[in-house]
C-alpha cells in the first residue's frame, strides 16, 4: 500500500467515522456526549477491538498495511454494507472477502423480469451453487423434461448427469457440451465456496455414481457460462435455436439466463 493509497484509506475512515451514530448503552443513553456527528476515535477503536493509537495512524495514513483481520473488524465496527466493505479492502490492497454462500432471496427486480418476459423468451435464475431458484413459464415448458429427484434435484450439474431426457432435449452434441460446461462450472463453484457441504456432497455423489462425470472431472477444466448459441427441442414446437446471455448479480451470486429465440415462426 503506497502513500497515496494510505492517504485515501485514511480519508475513507474519517468520513465513515463521522457517519456512524454514537454508541448507546443498554439503558438507551449515549456513551458519548460529543455534540458533533459521529464517533470519537476511541469509541470506534473500541468497537473494532484495536488500539486507538493504531487506528489513529490508519486515519492519518501513517500505518503499515492493515491485516485482513483488522479490515474485517473495521468493516464490522462501521457497519458497512457489502460495497463499502469491499471498497475498504481494496483501498488497503486486499481482495474483498468472498461470501460464505449465495443469497437465498432473489431480487424483486429479477422476479419482475421473469414475469415480464414470460411471453417473449425463457428465463431462469440459478445461484452460485448452480441450483435453479426460479424460472418463468416459458423456461419451465422448455426445460421441464430435465427433472431429477432427491436432494440435488434443482441443481443443473446433477440434472445434466441424471435426467433421462437430457439427450432428447439437447441432442447428443448439446448434451456432451452441457456435461463439459457444467462440470467446469462445478469446479469453479467449489473454488468459490471450498467449505460448502452441499457442493462437496454433490461432487462426491456424482463421482461415486457417474463414470462420465469422473472422466470430465479428471480433466480439471474450470469455466463459467457466458454468451452461447443453443439448439433445444421444445416439447410442442420441435427444435429451436436460442442466443443465450447471462446476467450476474455478484452481491447475491445469482445468475440470470436469458434465452432469446432465433426462430420466430
Amino acid at each position: 500500500m503506497n502513500g497515496a493509497d494510505s492517504a485515501e484509506l485514511g480519508r475513507f475512515l474519517r468520513r465513515g467515522r463521522a457517519a456512524v451514530s454514537p454508541l448507546e448503552s443498554t439503558s438507551g443513553a449515549r456513551t458519548s456526549r460529543r455534540q458533533v456527528p459521529g464517533l470519537r476515535r476511541q469509541e470506534l477503536s473500541d468497537r473494532a477491538g484495536i488500539s486507538v493509537e493504531y487506528y489513529t495512524r490508519l486515519e492519518q495514513g501513517r500505518a503499515q498495511r492493515p491485516s485482513r483481520e483488522v479490515l474485517t473488524a473495521l468493516a464490522r465496527a462501521f457497519e458497512f454494507a457489502a460495497a463499502e466493505r469491499d471498497h475498504l479492502f481494496r483501498l488497503a490492497g486486499e481482495l474483498p472477502p468472498e461470501p460464505e454462500s449465495p443469497d437465498a432471496e432473489i431480487r424483486p427486480g429479477f422476479l419482475r423480469l421473469l414475469r415480464t418476459l414470460d411471453a417473449t423468451m425463457p428465463v431462469s435464475i440459478h445461484d452460485g451453487r448452480l441450483d435453479v431458484l426460479a424460472c418463468n413459464a416459458a423456461a419451465a415448458e422448455l426445460f421441464g423434461q430435465l427433472s431429477a429427484t432427491g436432494r440435488f434435484r434443482r441443481n443443473i450439474v446433477y440434472q445434466c448427469f441424471t435426467a433421462a431426457a437430457v439427450t432428447e432435449v439437447l441432442g447428443e452434441d448439446g448434451a456432451e457440451e452441457l456435461a463439459r460446461v457444467s462440470t467446469a462450472e462445478l469446479r469453479s463453484a467449489l473454488s468459490r465456496y471450498p467449505d460448502d457441504e452441499y457442493l462437496q456432497s454433490l461432487r462426491a455423489e456424482l463421482w461415486e455414481e457417474n463414470a462420465a462425470f469422473r472422466d470430465l472431472w479428471e480433466q480439471g477444466a474450470v469455466g463459467a457460462w457466458r454468451s452461447a448459441v443453443k439448439r433445444l427441442r421444445h416439447p410442442s414446437r420441435g427444435w429451436l435455436t436460442f442466443d443465450t446471455e447471462v446476467l450476474h448479480d455478484p452481491e447475491r451470486d445469482h445468475w440470470v439466463m436469458l434465452y432469446t429465440p432465433r426462430d420466430t415462426a
